[in-house]
């Protein structure tokens, strides 16, 4: 049961940044230039993207579990680390938060520049970068959901519900916004991110080489606060040396 909340929890949050991500981009060129060009290359996007996931997704979902684990967890602390690090230096103050608002501005700022079509009935550029948006934040989506869910039996059926609701949540908002969701503290969800999937790399990589955690999936918790601890006091560490 722990593992399969933080899983859940995992899964939704990393589904949810890169889906705020994409809806920046969407939006900025739908209220620029219009939303039918837009929203074709949405569904093109989308399409895509199942078809990338029928094609792959058993094929990684039949390996065995324990190599599996061991890849997966591997991977997992690659990313973890990574956004962990990043997390650490904005809120320490050593590397520029991410802006939503501005990237929103600047892409608004390039599609008004970017030549409007003429005399045919798709606006190239709007396809274009609405397809390259939503294929590339989804195509990280789609690799959260299978890793996550491959590296134990059920997962990919509670990650991929986390990753529908985030979508669900990020489109509600989006809709009811009609801006880019800047006020989404999203340096706060990397950090929390970053943490999960730190935590979930090093259980898995560690179960699938043979070790047996003490308490199963309660050290899950005891990972996540040795991380947590440890990140914040990096964070102070950096702040005591600006």
């Amino acid at each position: 049961m722990t593992r399969d909340v933080f899983l859940f929890l995992s899964a939704f949050l990393a589904s949810a940044v890169e889906m705020v991500e994409a809806l920046t981009i969407v939006l900025a060129v739908g209220v620029t230039r219009g939303w039918r060009s837009t929203l074709f290359g949405v569904g093109a996007a989308l399409l895509a993207l199942a078809a990338l996931i029928a094609a792959l997704g058993p094929s990684i979902a039949n390996a065995p579990i324990k190599v599996l684990q061991v890849v997966v967890g591997g991977l997992l602390l690659v990313f973890g680390l990574q956004w962990l690090r990043k997390a650490i230096l904005r809120a320490s103050g050593h590397m520029a938060l991410h802006d939503e608002a501005a990237i929103y501005a600047r892409e608004r700022e390039e599609a008004e520049r970017a030549e409007a079509p003429s005399g045919s009935a798709v606006d190239w550029y709007s396809f274009t970068l609405a397809f390259k948006g939503v294929f590339l934040e989804g195509l990280e989506v789609a690799f959260i959901v299978i890793t996550f869910g491959s590296a134990r039996s059920g997962g990919i059926a509670i990650a991929a519900a986390a990753a529908g609701a985030a979508l669900l949540v990020v489109l509600v908002v989006g809709a009811v916004v009609h801006a880019p969701l800047s006020r989404v503290p999203e340096n706060t969800l990397k950090f929390g991110v970053g943490l999960l999937l730190t935590t979930f790399g090093t259980f898995w990589s560690a179960e699938g080489a043979g070790a047996s955690w003490p308490g199963q999936d309660v050290a899950l918790v005891a990972i996540l606060a040795f991380f947590a601890l440890a990140s914040f006091g990096a964070v102070r560490s950096l702040e005591a040396n600006a």
